[in-house]
């Protein structure tokens, strides 16, 4: 209990280090371009300390699943003969005076230290630099999993060896009518290390199946390295369908989340894994990779928040690659902690990579160009400088700031899906979740 403890701990400050470094991204160009920052903060709800230092107040606050910078100016006062514009009595528009009206109150006495006023470049660099942070941190981090730690890889010598060719995936005991592996009935053995398949040099495990997979109904020379000695066993692959597997031995998904197979040749057998520590040349297509698969949860979130809605309400299974909240996030950390039968140095690996997971999120989600995220406000000082610009070469008067208080309401909206979708994640997390055990 006190391992499974510890692991969510270690991912509770990872997170909130992260935020903090996140909203640090923030801070330092916005005070490097004089805005006037109010407030830094990691974490919402209740202030449990705070300190300030010159004209900003440092705090942490109860709940560490966010954070934010209050610069003046956020948004631009809309006006009517010098006075701000007074909005209709609707809910929305009551809702944007009070944002501008608050906007307001922070420009007191720095009118020439607001966000807004600043050249849209420099909002855009303000509003990437907690992404890229993030951004950063995950480059950092895959580095010491991958450069430092290593990573698990499929290597030449046979890890497992099947008794017999399983009819089903279900099927975890060997009956008298199944029919023997080839592998098994050629004399192979867990620890052998292959030397050459069909007289191809076995130079990695993967070049040594593809050699298997396209021999079915071939009897090949398989050449073993066994105590020391080299033996040449006679196999002949059978024809079966099979898992399509990747460069590093995975199972590939389809477009529907199930496997993709074919009909290949298959002696059943499986590679022992080795750690290998990998060149740094292979950290940035690693955070790529994993970019892009944040980047196709968010594209497929609608489908993918009613498949946990059924997996927490109707008990189907969860999809492990799919969503999960900081409730999740934290059980598994509590179980790769608790693994004895892992090694301390993969069980920290393990806990290294979910943080540095968490950054990729971070970056990817905080990209997406809606209101409250990063994104949107990125979007809004782009075409706040595109529209500009257009009326400079049209020679027309400058229309002055793009007023994103105006999406203020469709921020609402969004925010609120978000809050449910959060909560939905949450009790899936609880009554549901993904395990490794």
């Amino acid at each position: 209990m006190l391992l499974y403890v510890l692991g969510i701990l270690i991912i509770v400050v990872g997170l909130a280090l992260s935020i903090g470094l996140h909203e640090l991204g923030h801070l330092i160009p916005a005070k490097r371009f004089g805005v006037k920052v109010g407030q830094y903060m990691i974490g919402f709800g209740p202030t449990i300390w705070s300190r300030r230092r010159g004209e900003t107040e440092y705090g942490v606050k109860a709940i560490p699943l966010g954070g934010y910078i209050s610069m003046a100016g956020m948004y631009p006062p809309a006006r009517e003969g010098g006075k701000p514009r007074t909005a209709s009595t609707g809910f929305f528009d009551t809702l944007v005076q009070d944002a501008r009206t608050q906007s307001a109150e922070t420009m007191v006495g720095v009118e020439d230290r607001v966000f807004y006023k600043l050249p849209a470049w420099k909002r855009i660099v303000i509003m990437l630099g907690g992404p890229v942070m993030n951004l950063l941190i995950a480059i950092v981090l895959y580095g010491v999993v991958l450069c430092g730690f290593g990573i698990p890889q499929p290597s030449t010598t046979v890890g497992s060896v099947s008794e017999c060719i399983a009819s089903s995936a279900e099927q975890t005991e060997c009956g008298p009518d199944d029919t023997p592996a080839p592998a098994a009935e050629a004399g192979l053995r867990p620890g052998d290390r292959l030397v050459s398949v069909d007289g191809i040099p076995a130079t990695s495990w993967t070049g040594a199946t593809e050699v298997i997979r396209a021999s079915a109904g071939e009897t090949i020379p398989v050449v073993v390295e066994r105590d020391g000695a080299q033996l040449t066993l006679e196999v002949t692959p059978v024809l079966t369908e099979r898992p399509v597997v990747d460069a590093n031995g995975q199972a590939v998904a389809g477009s529907d989340g199930k496997p993709v197979t074919e009909e290949v040749g298959f002696v059943g057998m499986g590679a022992a894994y080795e750690t290998v520590r990998q060149s740094p040349a292979a950290v940035l297509p690693a955070v790529w990779d994993n970019s892009v698969r944040v980047g196709q949860i968010i594209l497929t979130l609608p489908q993918r928040l009613v498949q946990t809605a059924q997996a927490a309400f109707g008990g189907q299974d969860r999809d492990p690659n799919g969503p999960m909240s900081v409730v999740g996030v934290g059980r598994l950390a509590g179980e790769i902690t608790s693994l004895d039968s892992a090694p301390l140095a993969d069980r920290a690996a393990s806990l290294v990579q979910m943080i540095a997971s968490l950054n990729v999120a971070l970056f990817v989600f905080n990209l997406v160009p809606l209101l409250p995220l990063d994104g949107g406000h990125v979007i809004g000082a782009i075409w706040e400088a595109l529209r500009r610009g257009i009326a400079r070469l049209r020679r027309r008067p400058d229309p002055g700031p793009v007023d994103i208080a105006k999406a203020l309401p469709l921020t609402l909206a969004i925010s609120a899906v978000l809050a449910v979708s959060s909560a939905l994640l949450i009790y899936a997390d609880i009554v549901n979740p993904v395990s490794l055990l």
